[in-house]
């Protein structure tokens, strides 16, 4: 679903239950925990931005909707008391051995472990590369390090079993040093390509990357744990979701995904080489 088409959806959802509650946008704002200004500019369209994951939530807990059906991707109401008990909100601390994704990531061996990176999959980053984003994102290098390296030998055990599905363009975007990558060097952007390459040759059936045109489909970052639990990125923090419909949501989209590549798992390596041929200085189209 097009961010735009969300975006809608929501809005229209969330003047129904506007209208329902009988409240004016005061009391409607404080009922949620917004202020009014906030409430405002959600109705009006100006933004195709969505609220943040806490006040998603805090709608859908105070009005006895799910959150599927909140943000369209059901027809469903689901009215339950239980929202709280099946989502939760976690920090994500820096220091990656001690967040819960470690933990996650051991509990979902043995089964396919579904991810939507936010950029570049950690695991296929250079040290020049998780040193420069670490940089920009005044995040612990040692913590990015750690996260990397752990994602790396998770997958070249046999039993891991991990797809991961983004937008070709992101690698496109990064070969062309565009976007946050406009100070990272083309020396160094070709290097992380050719070692993206090996790395997918190497971790290939174990670990497979799928590429979709990132104008034909859109998402959010997310991983997918097995049928346990999928964790949505939000910025410094994560949603999850514990209950078995919205996982099982989650991984028909992600499967959708999956169908819609033009790059398959067995392609993969070989794009990121073409890429790494080509030459980009910093900041081209």
């Amino acid at each position: 679903m097009d961010k735009r088409d969300l975006s809608t959806i929501f809005r229209e959802r969330l003047k129904m239950l506007l209208t329902r509650s009988d409240l004016n946008q005061s009391a409607f704002a404080t009922a949620v925990g917004i202020d009014r200004s906030a409430l405002s500019q959600l109705l009006s369209g100006a933004s195709t931005r969505l609220p943040r994951a806490e006040t998603l939530l805090n709608i859908a807990a105070e009005f006895k909707v799910s959150l599927d059906w909140l943000l369209g991707l059901s027809q469903d109401e689901g009215l339950t008391g239980e929202i709280r008990e099946s989502l939760e909100i976690e920090e994500a601390p820096d220091g990656f051995d001690r967040t819960l994704l470690a933990k996650w990531h051991a509990e979902a061996a043995g089964t396919k472990i579904r991810y939507v990176p936010a950029g570049i999959p950690d695991l296929l980053r250079t040290e020049a590369l998780v040193d420069y984003e670490a940089g920009i994102t005044n995040k612990s290098r040692l913590a990015q390090a750690g996260e990397t390296q752990y994602r790396i030998d998770y997958n070249r055990r046999p039993e891991t079993d991990m797809e991961v599905c983004m937008p070709r363009h992101t690698l496109e975007i990064f070969a062309r040093g565009l976007g946050v990558w406009d100070r990272f060097p083309e020396a160094d952007r070709r290097a992380q390509l050719l070692h993206m390459a090996t790395l997918l040759d190497d971790l290939y059936p174990t670990f497979r990357l799928f590429l979709y045109d990132g104008r034909m489909r859109y998402s959010i970052p997310y991983t997918i744990f097995g049928p346990y639990r999928a964790a949505i990125y939000v910025g410094d923090m994560y949603l999850v979701l514990n209950a078995t419909q919205p996982i099982q949501t989650l991984i028909r989209h992600f499967d959708n995904l999956i169908r819609a590549a033009d790059i398959n798992a067995h392609e993969a390596a070989g794009f990121a080489q073409r890429l790494a041929g080509m030459s980009f200085p910093s900041g081209t189209v």
